[in-house]
């Protein structure tokens, strides 16, 4: 006769060392992501090489590779982090242009490691022929684009003024922003919420409907 407890426990039983390997993985995956993020805000991606990542995480330089087959792959997962941060906490897309403004140093502070590690990146890739230059440009064109359909949609409400470009206002909103991010890093005594919250309540003067052009 067979032993049918058996035979319902032991897929069970060889689950478990699986589903702890997965665990310890994903584990050691964030710890080098995190490490990444760290020491590429600190000495930028040229001086900063999977072998020094590896030390710092606590793992060997083949344990790494495991995880992130190259250091582009390494740099392109640190961007999927930050972008993950702000689509979890963001609503740029739906919510309303001058709320979401003021909120921005609520995610500064949350994650200053992002913030750092993004800044370094993004100037480091400036060069065309930069591994993380096409992206970083398709970034900001997406975030262009968002700002822009903010400001048209509140244009086709009647909320803001017919006359605004939507485009070039984008462009300094986004200017702003990535700006206040690096000064914050260089100061970080400089008090952020009232900065947005003041730019973002002017922004709001200047584009509502029948202020002065």
């Amino acid at each position: 006769m067979v032993d049918q407890r058996r035979s319902v426990t032991e897929p069970r039983e060889r689950e478990r060392p699986y589903a702890t390997l997965l665990a310890k993985g994903e584990d050691r995956r964030q710890r080098i992501l995190s490490v990444a993020e760290r020491l590429l805000a600190r000495n930028g991606w040229r001086s900063t090489s999977l072998a020094q990542i590896a030390k710092e995480a606590g793992v060997t330089p083949a344990g790494l590779l495991h995880h992130f087959e190259s250091k582009e792959q390494l740099l392109n997962a640190v961007l999927d982090a930050r972008d993950a941060d702000d689509a979890a906490n963001a609503d740029y897309r739906s919510g309303d242009l001058i709320t979401e403004l003021k909120r921005v140093p609520e995610r500064m502070k949350r994650a200053p490691e992002l913030v750092g590690t993004f800044t370094v990146l993004l100037v480091e890739n400036i060069a065309p022929d930069a591994p993380l230059h096409d992206r970083l440009h398709k970034r900001y064109r997406a975030a262009i684009d968002i700002l822009s359909e903010l400001i048209e949609r509140g244009q086709r409400l009647g909320k803001y003024r017919p006359d605004c470009d939507a485009a070039t206002k984008a462009v300094e909103i986004l200017a702003f922003i990535n700006g206040m991010e690096t000064l914050w890093l260089l100061d970080p005594s400089i008090p952020m919420a009232e900065v947005f919250k003041g730019y973002a309540e002017s922004l709001g003067r200047e584009l509502a409907a029948g202020s002065p052009t």
